[in-house]
């Protein structure tokens, strides 16, 4: 469990502060912001969907992020309800990490899930 919990803490820290920064710097300018060269929550599948990126788009992120921080917490203390809290958060992180083309989302997320399903198969979560 606590390298699931270090999966959890790195999606959502590592998505969630750049996604609170791309958040304002979009409310302000109005632009995705860009780090280098690249759009960090822009130009993926949400655009195709049509659905264009938005301040509250990215803020959604960020508020499934800071879930994703308190699961991460959870799976750290070994509290009971943390591996099911992690496989529901799942679709919804999906979603975001697709509509947003995240590359490194879906493999963390998903190394994550298969340490607790492991965990739940054998009776150490």
């Amino acid at each position: 469990m606590t390298a699931a919990a270090a999966c959890s803490l790195v999606l959502g820290l590592g998505f969630g502060l750049p996604g609170a920064y791309g958040a304002w710097f979009y409310a302000r300018t109005g632009e995705v912001w860009t780090f280098l060269g690249f759009p960090t929550y822009g130009g993926g599948s949400f655009e195709r969907w049509g659905w264009p990126t938005s301040a509250a788009l990215l803020l959604g992120f960020v508020a499934v992020c800071v879930a994703e921080v308190g699961v991460g917490v959870l799976l750290w203390r070994d509290a009971p309800a943390a591996p099911w809290l992690t496989l529901a958060l799942l679709p919804v992180e999906l979603v975001f990490w697709i509509g947003f083309a995240l590359p490194f989302g879906p493999p963390l997320g998903l190394a994550r899930t298969a340490l607790v399903v492991a965990a739940l198969v054998t009776g150490d979560a």
